[in-house]
């Protein structure tokens, strides 16, 4: 089980990478407010989605 969680941890965290890249590109060529505020709020799902796989993949390395 640990093995899966070592997978996703990394498209997890590219996943937060590309969303934080887009809203950062957004709102630098100075695009759509709405636009960088949805990215940003998936942005932080994306992040709480990440730290709950590392979390599972702690537990399940040390179980």
């Amino acid at each position: 089980m640990a093995k899966f969680f070592y997978i996703l941890v990394p498209f997890a965290i590219l996943a937060v990478a590309i969303v934080l890249g887009m809203g950062l590109h957004n709102m630098l060529k100075g695009g759509d407010g709405w636009r960088s505020q949805r990215l940003m709020q998936m942005r932080v799902l994306l992040q709480a989605v990440a730290i709950i796989i590392i979390m599972a993949a702690i537990y399940f390395a040390h179980r």
